[in-house]
């Protein structure tokens, strides 16, 4: 074998770069979204056993729901990309192109077993250019084929040291080669297959037999005329090692799906659920199909489901004639590999050894797989193909006149296939991109016109996208998936008469029931989706519920391992003010996945409504446990602490606030609430900072703008409260307690009655019987020495709120201040100058503001400010028909709580404190107005 120089490693991966440098600038697209994005797997707070029991997608195997596609070592490169560039596209897609650089240089090194130095490079350029590769390196999910073709040659490499130099049997290669297998296996299936490959390589090339040589010496030993040749026993001892390894492999493979095949859909793979002999017919018909691929790789398209090759029924079909032609083709080429023992014969032995056994798990022959066609899976038979055609070159320029022509026909060749590539590439940008370059190629897939509607309806172009939803639907009118589109796309349109019409459509298509006959093996998990996209869009008239949770039994009966119908029917009976049932489904949706963070929280939720926030905050720790950064938990398990009142759950709220905050900077909420953590440990300074910060992130935030002027006043800032009070009052001009504080720190501090009157008469316009604002505008006519007005406006107070003996009081200090005047003949009505002493002035209307902030203003801070920022609850989400997890129940923002908060013991202290106060200084103006 010659050795592989520095050069041909650098222009090899110099012509990848080329070829493959734009994939950089791709996004996530296909299934990348339900790999890398959706995937909870590739997150560190994820156990990395996970890996291990998951399949490629994220989902446990041991859900029916799987695929049972095992590959944890290639979703472990994933989350190596994940720890490095979160979810960065670019980093994905730069190591994909570095892995197939890695894989040409490999099977530059394996071309180099058969062909001489220059065709072996002409096969390596032409694989490594070959536009059939697009998908397997720049789809990031293409990284499985990539990962396994590393290890498979790798292991193939290993394998060809085997042999000794005195022809005995070296054992580490061996061992090496078996090990390397498994975990090729571990990255993608097929790697299991090379072991198939060294069989070949052992028997056909290294040991030199033909079949007619194999033939004769199994005759001449059956016939007892000779016993086994030493070379042959050899042989046989590799290759029981190999076979015994193999079968190992495959008991462990079948372990681990629990010994079930996924489930897929006449959608999927329509001929894997055909009848003889269209089932058959078709499946072979595919055979030439990728075939045809490799040899004109002109028109590719990401996804050859549903109608994309229409099923070959009959024997009549001429699309027959073409599977014979390619069997007849594939048998010459077996004939000329197994009968001659030349150095082309191996060549095409080998060849065809990797272009048939890698490709027999995706063929269809021997099981039904999830797809028709699929371009990534030709990655590995397009280097048998390459060494194929690269042979073909050699021979063609070794005919005199032919050799400088051949040479060109293979630069043109090389130059378009790196051409095509490049501008193939494109095409993955996005997923509008990506699906609207294979409906150039088909549009007789619905699965392509919803997937571009997908991509539209990401984009917010509701109308565009209900275009193609409603052309999917035409294309396949049975597709159950298309009608869940098309009714989810009305509802976002607020269509919702004719998005019930769309799912009554997609129930109506549904499987029926059939009594024997399990249901789940023949419907598609997602598509049960129906039933809870359906109850999503009636439950919101609330005459309908019943209807709703009708609607979610039905799923549960169908499917009692449905986990979203359990999540969706515990908000619903929330709703319906069934806690205690909605306790239930949640608790039998953990039962089912009990590592789901989002059902601990909503769990958590319900304990909330059902007055017990002990076991609500437990429930939050429990999701915080699996998922420290679960933005909802952290914020409301926060929130529930702070609101608890006990000074020890402090330290822990305010670090919680402050993760939310960093996962979520954007969201004035936390900052509020760490400004009010801060309020209550009375340090003002950082009290003050928090509130700013929310007021800068939104401006005119209610709260947040009162509280921040309440602290300036119980700081002895009044004046500064005054413009944030201004402000709060722009934004929301019927703000009572804000005009309240407002009007009191214009009497006291600013000695402006003027302005004090025009806050409580404001007050008063809205709500003529705010017993507080009718008191102070009484004070103020008391201030302004309008004794007749005052006591007219105490009387009518009094009237409002007979309870109240501080009005009762107030009133007769005033009756008694006015007949004392009569009696010294001074005029009651006020005169130009004649003010009350600066002591009534200074204490009058003080009297007040005390006892405002002992029973209503400080209030606002304690209790009915964070009334505005707590628990919140929002509509379900419909799923989307091409998914099929459950989500948490969402909180939205805007909507108050409906708990209450307890104050605590030090805030009571602090009003009764007040309350003292006010009531000592109410009994020095009291003696003063007497004495007067």
């Amino acid at each position: 074998m010659a050795v592989v120089s520095w050069k041909e490693i650098c222009l090899l991966t110099g012509l990848v770069v080329g070829c493959y440098w734009n994939s950089l600038f791709c996004g996530f697209v296909f299934d990348d979204v339900s790999a890398i994005l959706d995937n909870k797997d590739l997150r560190p707070t994820t156990p990395l056993q996970n890996l291990f029991l998951n399949d490629f997608w994220g989902t446990p195997m041991s859900e029916e729901r799987s695929h049972k596609s095992y590959r944890p070592l290639t979703v472990l490169t994933f989350r190596l990309n994940y720890l490095f560039s979160k979810l960065s596209s670019s980093s994905y897609h730069l190591l994909n192109v570095v892995l197939h650089a890695v894989v040409c240089v490999l099977f530059l090194h394996f071309c180099r077993l058969l062909l001489d130095r220059s065709t072996s490079f002409v096969a390596a350029l032409l694989f490594a250019v070959h536009p059939i590769h697009t998908e397997a390196v720049t789809g990031v999910v293409g990284r499985a084929e990539l990962l396994s073709s590393i290890f498979l040659l790798a292991a193939f490499l290993a394998y060809t040291k085997s042999k000794g130099t005195d022809h005995s049997i070296v054992w580490t290669p061996i061992i090496s080669t078996v090990f390397l297998v498994a975990v090729a296996t571990l990255c993608k299936e097929q790697g299991i297959t090379v072991i198939g490959i060294c069989c070949i390589y052992e028997v056909f090339v290294a040991q030199g037999f033909t079949l007619p040589m194999l033939t004769h010496t199994l005759l001449q030993v059956l016939r007892g005329k000779d016993g086994f040749p030493y070379a042959v026993l050899q042989t046989l001892l590799k290759l029981i090692v190999l076979i015994i390894s193999t079968l190992l492999l495959v008991i462990v493979r079948v372990q681990v799906i629990q010994s079930q095949l996924p489930v897929f859909t006449r959608f999927d793979n329509p001929a894997a659920i055909s009848s003889t002999p269209t089932r058959q017919l078709t499946f072979n018909y595919l055979l030439p199909v990728n075939a045809w691929l490799l040899l004109n790789p002109s028109e590719l398209c990401c996804d050859w489901t549903m109608g994309t090759i229409p099923l070959v029924e009959t024997l009549l079909d001429p699309r027959n004639l073409v599977t014979v032609v390619f069997y007849g083709m594939l048998s010459l080429l077996a004939y000329q590999g197994l009968w001659f023992g030349h150095s082309s014969a191996k060549i095409i032995m080998m060849a065809l050894s990797l272009i048939v056994l890698p490709f027999i798990p995706a063929s269809n022959l021997f099981f039904p797989v999830g797809f028709v066609v699929a371009e990534r899976v030709l990655y590995v038979p397009s280097m048998g193909f390459c060494v194929l055609v690269a042979h073909g070159f050699k021979l063609l320029s070794q005919r005199g006149g032919l050799k400088k022509m051949s040479w060109l026909l293979m630069g043109i060749l090389l130059t378009t296939h790196a051409v095509k590539t490049f501008n193939r590439n494109w095409d993955w940008e996005s997923e509008y991109t990506l699906f609207t370059s294979a409906l150039k190629v088909n549009r007789n897939n619905a699965k392509l016109w919803n997937n571009v509607g997908h991509a539209l309806e990401n984009q917010n172009s509701y109308e565009r996208a209900l275009r193609y939803f409603l052309q999917a639907t035409r294309v396949q009118p049975d597709d159950i998936g298309a009608h869940m589109n098309v009714g989810r796309t009305y509802k976002n349109l607020n269509r919702s008469r004719e998005a019930e019409e769309a799912y009554i459509i997609a129930k109506s298509l549904m499987p029926q029931i059939i009594p024997g006959k399990k249901y789940a093996t023949r419907v598609a998990p997602n598509h049960l989706n129906v039933y809870i996209n359906l109850a999503n869009l009636i439950r919101a008239n609330d005459s309908r519920l019943e209807e709703a949770d009708q609607l979610y039994r039905q799923a549960i009966s169908m499917r009692p391992d449905f986990k979203q119908a359990y999540i969706s029917r515990g908000e619903l009976l929330l709703k319906m003010n069934k806690p205690s049932e909605a306790k239930d489904a949640y608790l039998r949706a953990l039962e089912l996945d009990h590592s789901n963070a989002d059902l601990w929280y909503n769990l958590a939720i319900v304990n909330i409504e059902m007055k017990d926030p002990s076991e609500a905050l437990k429930n939050f720790n429990r999701a915080l446990d699996l998922n420290p950064q679960h933005k909802l938990a952290l914020f409301n398990s926060a929130l529930l602490m702070q609101e608890s009142g006990e000074a020890k759950f402090r330290p822990e709220a305010n670090r919680r606030f402050l993760t939310y905050v960093k996962e979520e900077p954007d969201d004035a909420n936390g900052y509020f609430n760490l400004g009010m953590l801060a309020m209550d440990a009375n340090e003002n300074e950082e009290a003050e900072h928090w509130m700013r910060e929310a007021i800068r992130l939104q401006p005119g935030f209610r709260s947040a703008l009162f509280n921040l002027a309440l602290l300036y006043s119980q700081s002895q800032r009044e004046l500064d409260a005054l413009p944030v009070l201004e402000e709060l009052l722009r934004y929301h001009p019927e703000h009572v307690k804000g005009l309240i504080l407002k009007g009191d720190i214009l009497m006291n501090h600013r000695k402006d009655t003027r302005g004090a009157k025009a806050c409580f008469e404001r007050i008063l316009n809205m709500d003529p019987s705010n017993v507080q604002a009718k008191h102070n505008l009484c004070v103020v006519y008391f201030e302004e020495r309008e004794l007749q007005r005052a006591e007219h406006c105490l009387v009518e107070t009094l009237a409002m709120a007979p309870q109240e003996e501080y009005i009762r009081r107030h009133l007769a200090i005033v009756s008694n201040k006015m007949a004392a005047m009569s009696a010294a003949g001074q005029p009651i009505a006020p005169t130009e100058g004649g003010r009350a002493s600066d002591k009534q002035q200074e204490q009058q209307p003080q009297v007040k503001q005390e006892e405002e902030e002992g029973q209503g203003v400080a209030s606002e801070a304690g209790e009915g400010a964070r009334k505005e920022n707590n628990l919140r609850k929002s509509s379900p989400k419909e799923s989307v028909s091409s998914q099929g997890h459950g989500q948490s129940k969402k909180l939205d923002a805007g909507q108050p709580d409906k708990r209450t908060k307890s104050k605590s013991t030090k805030e009571i202290k602090d009003i009764e404190k007040k309350r003292a106060a006010a009531l000592k200084r109410l009994e020095e103006i009291e003696r003063i107005l007497s004495s007067d």
